[in-house]
């Protein structure tokens, strides 16, 4: 199953990649616990971690809504072509994204809006592809929903110091800027509503303007987070920051109080990389989380 039904809105999801992103868990989630990964290897495994080589696997994806007649992606992935000299797992990749995202019934022309969370690499790829030797935007009629904070301190023009380093190098030139200078972005702050089944809010920690967007259906919820969380030991250990978060006090904080929220209001989290049924429901235990259902999406069963 790659499609579930919310309320009056239906998610699907579209895959890009599923496999290793070349760092132990140590690297990824350095203030991580060590006997979370040792104790929970068999219930990790093969989903969010390879024991074997102890190398986290992860996936790239993207959420497809379709909610009061329109089409709307949650984040763009990787891309192809990409030149990304300081994340080689990502540089000048090849996928059948845009086929499988026909399969899922869309073309590019269809998308009305592209949300993107916050503006990472893996985020924001798709938002263009390669015509010629220019970047162009790959969805013509959408709107582009970007976090105003986070245009702002990754547009290199400003002078910011990420976390990242030249992590993200290229990607705002290539995958924002075309977009801009094409006049389709909206940069929005605080709080934008959708429709009367969606909104964005923004949960800056991860980046500055690091956003989720809630789906409010009926009596349905659910929450798509992001990179709030990359890894179920984030629900089970909810202070432990991935190496990409630019504030480490405020990403625990923001995860906390939307964790907290979803499982006082049994909102499906959905977050941007989970392999497996790639999404959970959780619930409170004690000061910290527990997971306490998967979504029905079918696993991922092959590397790629």
């Amino acid at each position: 199953m790659e499609q579930i039904t919310l309320g009056d809105v239906t998610v699907t999801r579209v895959w890009e990649y599923f496999g290793p992103v070349d760092m132990t868990p140590e690297t990824f989630f350095p203030d991580s616990p060590k006997n979370v990964w040792e104790d929970g290897a068999s219930w990790l495994e093969p989903h969010f971690l390879d024991s074997g080589t102890r190398i986290v696997n992860s996936a790239i994806q993207t959420w497809l809504l379709r909610s009061e007649g329109r089409t709307i992606l949650v984040d763009t992935g990787v891309g192809n072509h990409k030149e990304r000299p300081y994340a080689p797992v990502w540089s000048h990749r090849e996928t059948d994204f845009l086929a499988n995202l026909a399969r899922a019934g869309v073309a590019p022309e269809d998308v009305d809006i592209v949300i993107n969370t916050h503006l990472h690499i893996d985020h924001v790829g798709w938002n263009t592809y390669l015509d010629g030797r220019s970047w162009v935007p790959t969805f013509p009629r959408a709107t582009y929903l970007m976090p105003k904070d986070d245009f702002v301190f990754w547009n290199p023009e400003n002078g910011h110091k990420p976390v990242l380093g030249r992590g993200n190098q290229n990607v705002f030139e290539d995958s924002v800027a075309p977009v801009h200078e094409a006049g389709q972005t909206l940069l929005w702050e605080n709080s934008h509503r959708i429709d009367a089944n969606l909104r964005l809010e923004a949960a800056p920690g991860h980046t500055p303007g690091s956003s989720v967007l809630t789906l409010t259906s009926g009596t349905d919820r659910a929450v798509f987070v992001g990179d709030m969380l990359h890894n179920p030991v984030q629900i089970l250990e909810p202070d432990t920051n991935s190496c990409f978060c630019e504030d480490p006090a405020g990403a625990p904080a923001t995860r906390r109080k939307v964790l907290g929220r979803a499982a006082d209001t049994n909102a499906l989290v959905i977050p941007a990389h989970l392999g497996g049924h790639g999404a959970v429901e959780v619930a409170r235990e004690g000061e910290k989380f527990a997971i306490k259902g998967w979504a029905p999406f079918t696993p991922y069963t092959e590397q790629r």
